[in-house]
């Protein structure tokens, strides 16, 4: 099913720049603070995860909701805290889980994360049945990890564990998305994500010999300017996949739509910056169970309402509202 947003931006930031990049200016100073834990994986590596509260602590089995961040995000991403403080005020327990080298700590391992890695919270998810199996589950995945948790989603079909899921500006075709990033403005996006991603990699190159595992010789790292350049000399290698086009394949989400059995909401703005309207699903692509959400202003990951001078965090309301409709009164 496909329904229209009720999204209304603030009064002259209706601009899709403005949407995208005023949250990093005006919300630089909320303050989140956590507890942390360190999940060890099977190959050897780790995944950080950050905490409202632990569930042992709380006196009723309060739902747990999991957030996935977007390229090179974190805890310290707007979005992040202020959802993390929105659950916290619902109620419920909020568990953010860095992808591999996205927390204050590189990771052990040559190999990082990309779009389509499932395995990483598929490893959560069974620590999560083993250890708080009690607690109702929910999710909510940003940008890149939006792609992640639809694709998970579906992989897991039937036997998903969630109550419900939230997808936000999810690049579902990923090639597509890369395109975008590479013209006009939206390059500034694509600099600025870029810059963070070889300035990691640099420095996980004083660990790892690259040039042996996939042929990059630390002084070609400059010479990745676009996502295409770095997803088809890093990530593809690193992480299988024969190539670009093999990687932005597999790992885009839309593919998988159909197989997602619970209940799943899918929010994108027509105005995204990072993709274009090319990556919305058609109704006929949508399983029984999700709904399309479109908004005609939000930006990236913005969705800035209210007013210019009060501004209001629409998706801190929307997406709790959503997910409380299967969350049961007990849970």
């Amino acid at each position: 099913m496909i329904i229209q947003s009720q999204f209304t931006p603030a009064p002259g930031l209706s601009n899709s720049h403005f949407q995208t990049l005023l949250p990093t200016f005006i919300r630089n100073q909320l303050i989140f603070k956590g507890v942390n834990q360190r999940l060890e994986l099977d190959d050897g590596d780790f995944v950080d995860l950050i905490w409202t509260e632990l569930p042992e602590t709380s006196k009723t089995q309060k739902p747990i909701v999991i957030i996935f961040h977007g390229l090179e995000g974190s805890i310290h991403s707007p979005y992040a805290k202020g959802m993390m403080l929105a659950l916290k005020k619902q109620g419920w327990i909020g568990l953010l889980m860095h992808f591999r080298g996205c927390s204050e700590m590189p990771n052990r391992l040559p190999r990082s994360y990309h779009s389509g890695e499932t395995d990483d919270a598929k490893q959560l998810l069974a620590y999560l049945d083993n250890a708080y199996a009690d607690h109702a589950l929910a999710a909510i995945g940003f940008s890149l990890g939006g792609n992640m948790l639809l694709k998970l989603q579906a992989e897991l079909g039937s036997a998903s564990p969630f109550k419900s899921i939230v997808s936000v500006c999810a690049p579902m075709i990923l090639s597509a998305c890369a395109e975008r990033l590479g013209s006009g403005f939206s390059k500034i996006y694509q600099a600025y994500l870029l810059s963070h991603l070889n300035r990691k990699l640099k420095t996980k190159a004083q660990q790892h010999d690259y040039e042996k595992l996939i042929n990059l010789k630390l002084k070609d790292i400059n010479q990745l300017k676009t996502f295409w350049q770095f997803d088809d000399l890093v990530t593809a290698p690193l992480h299988g996949f024969t190539g670009v086009d093999d990687y932005y394949t597999r790992s885009s989400a839309r593919q998988y739509l159909c197989n997602i059995q619970t209940p799943s909401l899918i929010l994108q703005a027509l105005d995204d910056p990072f993709m274009t309207q090319d990556i919305i699903p058609q109704e006929s692509e949508l399983s029984s169970s999700t709904v399309l959400e479109l908004s005609e202003f939000g930006g990236h990951v913005g969705f800035i309402s209210g007013t210019v001078f009060k501004p209001e965090f629409w998706l801190e309301k929307r997406l709790p509202e959503y997910l409380s409709e299967y969350f049961c009164a007990g849970d």
